[in-house]
């Protein structure tokens, strides 16, 4: 007869899995839900030195993860995480200066997320850090990319402001040209190259007036340094991602009197996330589905109507419209400047984005990495971050700390694994945000936070997918006492002397900690091994 025993488990919870960040936002929930507020933002920072910034400009792929998302709503993860990070802000929170000193220099070109995630880092194992960037204020897309009604630039600067207390030393208005004569110069071990995509993608329109076409990203930068003309007239806006939405709102600030978007394809194909659309829409921005520009007049433009073929690309019809128009803004994609790297042996192209080692994103030449916009991957300030989280570890290890390694991926907890007998219906809290009247008028905030108590109860939503959190179910299910509770934070044991293999303890955890084994089955990876009887005090 085949004997099984029960043996507490650790699992991945999806949220995790789901955050490009490398979060471990179960544990610093649980924090939070606690009311340790300062402890949730350090559990955070470890993994990520922006949560103000990321609470508001993420598109929280960790939520569309969460196990409560297919049962009353997903745990509102960003409004927590921005609530933390403007607590820190507001109480002048910093980070714990590193305890080491490696005698390394560590070159970073680039001041957007990415490499001011791989400073943070690289700072923290005890590295001296200098970070190179041609624009006037570190931040990259963040300050010259998202609007400061999405991001307020005091919280940008706050959030970058603990890496000055921290010890990263930032040189702005410092183009680099040559990447090898900067890091000899400079007695540089390695460089991690995170320059943003700065340079827009352009089309020649038949009777361009280059007078009236400006590409987004230089609008938006305009904007950002009060370069910008306000005397917009009627703007229509060509393209259907995240910078033509922002575009097109940022134009209905400035006083646009009509703002069109021309895009030729659907909604449902848009690279824009659903939530920008709808801001737009809400702000009064209208979108001119399947259409593209075929040229301009005076005041205006003539759009052909596309249609979808079979295969879901799309065609023109040979009809076509005229809308009113006097300034185009092209927002048809963005390239990273990475020419200043051809002449290094070694690196490689993939376009405009230089080839990685995916495992340490260290490229050809030893001792250079890249992240970020820099390399193939979503650019998006979340994937940014975890870029530079990654490189910093790898960095680390080429610098001599051995070979880094991530370490095992445990199995996810998917709601099917879970008991959910013991979690009740609480509906997610909500932002509040501005009227789209009111916020068409200036540059304010638009999404509000949440108050503490919200944000306790928001951070007591979570499930604890896949990991104990003492509900003392198994000690109360168990008909032979075999279960020993160990004390707050320490979890339990069981008791295989009276342990009968019932399996009553598994089948009541309500967040699958506990599996059974084959007595002489291997332990799995993923078991969580308690301090031995007697070693706790």
């Amino acid at each position: 007869m085949r004997v099984v025993r029960p043996v507490y488990v650790d699992l991945l919870p999806p949220c995790n899995a789901g955050c490009p960040a490398g979060e471990n936002i179960q544990a610093w929930l649980a924090h939070a839900m606690k009311g340790d507020h300062e402890a949730a933002w350090r559990q955070l920072t470890r993994d990520n030195p922006f949560p103000a910034i990321h609470g508001r400009v993420c598109y929280h792929p960790c939520e569309s993860a969460c196990n409560r998302g297919q049962l009353d709503g997903s745990v509102s993860i960003h409004a927590v995480e921005r609530f933390l990070g403007d607590l820190a802000i507001d109480r002048d929170w910093q980070f714990d200066q590193s305890r080491t000193h490696s005698g390394k220099r560590v070159l970073v070109v680039g001041s957007g997320p990415s490499g001011l995630s791989a400073a943070y880092h690289l700072r923290r194992l005890g590295h001296d850090v200098v970070c190179r960037d041609n624009s006037p204020l570190a931040g990259g897309m963040m300050r010259y990319g998202i609007p400061s009604y999405r991001l307020p630039r005091r919280v940008l600067d706050a959030e970058i402001r603990r890496l000055h207390h921290l010890g990263v030393v930032f040189e702005q208005d410092h183009t680099v040209v040559d990447l090898n004569a900067e890091m000899a110069d400079g007695g540089f071990d390695a460089a991690f190259v995170a320059v943003g995509a700065h340079l827009s993608k352009r089309v020649d329109i038949p009777n361009q007036d280059a007078s009236r076409v400006l590409d987004a990203v230089s609008f938006l930068r305009d904007v950002e340094t009060g370069e910008v003309d306000p005397d917009l007239g009627r703007v229509a806006v060509y393209g259907g991602g995240n910078t033509a939405m922002d575009a097109a709102r940022v134009a209905r600030r400035l006083g646009a009197e009509d703002t069109v978007i021309v895009y030729r394809r659907n909604r449902d194909q848009m690279p824009a996330h659903e939530d920008e659309a709808a801001d737009a829409e809400d702000e009064g921005v209208r979108i001119n589905w399947l259409r593209t520009i075929a040229s301009m007049g005076e005041h205006d433009l003539t759009v052909e109507i596309q249609e979808l073929d079979e295969k879901g690309r799309p065609r023109g019809t040979g009809r076509f419209e005229t809308l009113a128009a006097d300034t185009v803004i092209l927002a048809l994609g963005q390239e990273s400047d990475t020419r200043f790297l051809a002449n290094v042996p070694g690196v490689e192209f993939d376009g405009d984005v230089v080839r990685v080692d995916p495992r340490s994103l260290m490229t050809g030449a030893p001792g250079i990495f890249a992240g970020g916009d820099a390399v193939p991957s979503e650019r998006t300030v979340t994937v940014g971050v975890g870029h530079g989280k990654k490189a910093a570890f790898s960095i680390d290890a080429f610098l001599g700390r051995g070979a880094y390694a991530s370490g095992t991926q445990h199995p996810i907890a998917d709601l099917d694994k879970l008991h959910l007998w013991y979690f009740g219906d609480h509906d997610q809290r909500q932002q509040d945000a501005l009227d789209p009247q009111v916020r068409v008028a200036a540059f304010d905030e638009v999404v509000a936070g949440l108050e503490p108590d919200e944000a306790v109860f928001e951070a007591g939503r979570c499930l604890s997918c896949g990991n104990c959190f003492e509900c003392d179910g198994c000690l109360g299910a168990c008909p032979e006492d075999a279960v020993i509770k160990l004390g707050v934070g320490h979890r339990y044991r069981f008791d295989y002397e009276r342990c009968t293999g019932c399996s009553t303890c598994a089948r009541q955890c309500p967040v699958h900690a506990i599996e059974m084994i084959g007595e002489h089955d291997p332990m799995p990876d993923n078991v969580f091994l308690p301090p031995p009887a007697g070693g706790l005090r």
